[in-house]
């Protein structure tokens, strides 16, 4: 409990909103369907969630999409935003059978990592994210599904890659349990 309310996570919170604005807004490059883009903040936000839990998941996810879209200055679209939220929540809830602190991401905790994303980026975008869509601005259905669907896959590969390398990297630089010993 102390790892969900702690200063790190409230820190790691603000890292991974800024983080995930900053790839989102500048590192993004658009995709064919509209107002769809392909970039890696996903992974980031997946990797801090792993690390961080489901508090800093699910907020990071919130005020980092918020910023986005506040700062293209065609208002914040609140059906993507709480769908970002959602995917660092379940990342974040996924974290605590990862065990990334404990220098233990193998492969299962790898096959664990990419079924946990890929099934949450389809529930926030081809569910949440069109669902919301619809029933708060009254988007055509065929437009939003389109668009969830290609952000799921988009999401689904760039949060393999990055979000599998970040989280290998970072259980590779944890020592391993008994690992350090003191010298004579």
């Amino acid at each position: 409990m102390n790892r969900l309310l702690s200063v790190k996570t409230i820190v790691a919170t603000a890292i991974g909103a800024a983080l995930f604005f900053v790839l989102g807004r500048f590192v993004a490059i658009p995709s064919p369907v509209p107002n769809t883009n392909i970039s890696v903040q996903y992974g980031v936000l997946a990797f801090i969630a792993g690390v961080f839990g489901p508090i800093a998941g699910v907020l990071a996810g919130l005020i980092g999409h918020f910023f986005i879209d506040f700062s293209y200055g065609w208002g914040v679209w609140w059906s993507w935003v709480i769908a970002s939220g959602f995917f660092g929540l379940i990342m974040g809830v996924i974290s605590f059978f990862l065990k990334l602190d404990e220098g233990e991401f193998n492969i299962k905790g790898v096959v664990l990592f990419n079924v946990s994303q890929a099934v949450s980026h389809i529930i926030a975008w081809v569910v949440i994210a069109p669902t919301l869509d619809i029933l708060i601005y009254a988007e055509p259905a065929n437009k939003v599904f389109l668009q969830g669907v290609t952000g799921a896959i988009i999401n689904i590969i760039t949060t393999a890659i990055v979000g599998t390398l970040l989280c290998i990297a970072y259980s590779t630089a944890i020592p391993k349990k008994g690992s350090l010993k003191e010298e004579d």
